[in-house]
Order: C-alpha cells, then structure tokens, then sequence
C-alpha cells in the first residue's frame, strides 16, 4: 500500500472509468483497436519512409518524424491504460507518473511545431517550386526539427522545474493517466505558479504555430488561384488536403482542451477529449496520409512485392 503523510505523496490511484463500471468493456476495445491501429500504421510510414530511396525527401522526412512522435506518444500511456482497464483502483507511482506527464507534453509539444515545419513545406513546394531544394535543404530540414525538440524540451523542462510540490496528501487524479492538469488540481499550495505557466506555455505552444499554418494555407490558396492549370491546382490541393486534416484534428481538440475555462473538476467530457488527441489524432495521421498518397501506397506495394496500382 501507499503511505503518506501531511505533504508527502509516494503513489497516486487514477480514478479513470472506476465510476462507470459497465462502460469498462466498450472503452477497452476501442482502445485496444485504436492502439492496434495506430502503432500498425505509424510504424509501416515510418519503415516504409526508411527503406525506399524515392520517399526520401523533406516532406517525407517530417511525415516520418511526425509519425514517429505518434508512435512514442501513443505507447507513453495506451498500454498502461488497457491494463487499468478492469481495475478498480488503478495505482501509478509517483515518478512513473512524472516521467509520464511530461514525457507526454514534450511530445505533443514537437508535435504542434512539427505540423508548422510541414505546412511551411508545402508552401515552399507550391509558392517557390523552383527552389525547393535550395530552401529545404537537408540541414535546414534537420535543424528545423532539432529547433522544435529543443523549444518543446525547454517548455517541458520549465514546467517540471515549476511543478508542485505541496499536495497536502491528495492522491487521487481523476484521469485515465496522469495528465497535466488533472495533477495540477492536487496542488494545494497559494502561489499555483505551476498552473500559471502550464496555461501560458499552452498560449505560446498552440497560437504562434497554428497562426502560422493559417498564415502560410492562406498564401498557398492563393497561390493555387493564380495557377491557371486545373491539373496543378488539383495537384496542389491534393498535397495540402492530408496535412490539413491532421492538423483540424489535432488542434481542434487540443486548443478544446488547453484553451477552454478550466473546471473546477475533471468532468468525463475532459476525458474523452483528451484520449481523442492522445490516441484518436495519432491512428488518424497514418490513415489519412496513406489513403490520400499515391507515393506511400506505392511504396507499401513496392515492399510486400507487389508492382504499384494506378
């Protein structure tokens, strides 16, 4: 068992479903399937990114990296949550929930910047054709993505640093996981700086790089007005459609979920939201870009040996 003190908080139990018994069933097959989903279709992208030469290009190179933060952010918490499934008192330890909370918000973090490196990708494929390569270089791809690691780790690193650390002997989080906000409510102390940064961290991680891909949608719209050939404006829009339908997805239940009054307490609606952009949006990356891309079906062809289909 536990133990704790006046202050101190060794484990933590997650309420998640604990109240709605009879829902248990339902939400561990969608689950289950949706993990299934996700973690098959992140890692045939990414093998498929790494093994056949023709997709190695810079929007293919974030694609993978894309779905390789899926990957690791889905396996971050799913697992552990399909075997709490049944349990009524589910316990998390104190460290684990740590390394969870904030693994989790360095990933959604490079996420959100990774999406504005892609739509700032297809700007310059569609607005600058002829120096594509010029522009998106190799060492500017890679240093664009170290850029996002780095800033999404020094905003994660400051919250960590900023965390509570007064609990006055709370120990219950009423989440499937420990999410960032369920263990903010826990704290007791009168300061709640940690709290005040989480939100505007959350301001500076989600407006600037989504003002950005609105921005940059904006100038490749019109761009593709001006082009006088219907082939290349359906090529063009082709390109963007899988990309802004991730990032519909992806923003529109995050910003739901991090830019909303916040509650007094975590209502079940909260929940569902939160496993929509922790576990919906990456099952949904993989599904989108392979269904709308002719290069990545064919190079899945290519690899079961089979010759690609018109």
């Amino acid at each position: 068992m536990a133990t704790f003190n006046e202050t101190m908080v060794t484990q933590f139990i997650l309420i998640g479903l604990s109240e709605h018994p009879k829902a248990r069933a339902v939400f561990f097959w969608f689950l289950l399937v949706l993990y299934l989903v996700c973690v098959l279709g992140n890692g045939v992208i990414v093998l498929l990114i790494l093994v056949d030469s023709r997709l190695h290009t810079p929007m293919y190179f974030f694609l993978c990296v894309l779905s390789f933060v899926d990957l690791t952010l889905i396996n971050n918490t799913v697992p552990e949550t399909l075997a709490n499934c049944f349990i009524d008192m589910p316990m998390i330890s104190f460290t684990r929930c740590l390394s969870q909370m904030y693994l989790g918000l360095l990933l959604v973090s490079t996420e959100c910047f990774v999406l504005a490196i892609m739509a700032y990708d297809r700007f310059v494929a569609i607005c600058h054709p002829l120096h594509y390569i010029q522009i998106m270089n190799w060492p500017v791809c890679i240093g664009l993505v170290g850029a996002s690691v780095s800033l999404a780790f020094l905003l994660t690193l400051i919250n960590a640093l900023l965390q509570p650390t007064d609990f006055c002997g709370q120990h219950v989080i009423n989440h499937f996981v420990c999410e960032l906000q369920s263990f903010l409510r826990l704290d007791c102390s009168e300061s709640r700086t940690s709290e005040l940064f989480l939100h505007i961290s959350s301001l500076f991680v989600l407006l600037p790089p989504f003002g950005f891909i609105v921005l940059t949608y904006g100038r490749i719209g019109l761009a593709v007005h001006r082009m006088r050939s219907a082939q290349g404006r359906r090529k063009a829009f082709s390109t963007c459609s899988s990309h802004l339908a991730v990032v519909s997805v992806f923003y529109g239940t995050i910003m739901i979920m991090y830019l909303r009054p916040q509650e007094k307490s975590v209502s079940d609606q909260s929940k569902i939201i939160s496993v929509a952009y922790g576990g919906l949006t990456p099952m949904l990356n993989p599904v989108i870009y392979s269904l709308r891309n002719r290069d990545v079906k064919g190079a899945f062809w290519k690899l079961v040996g089979r010759k690609t289909l018109d």
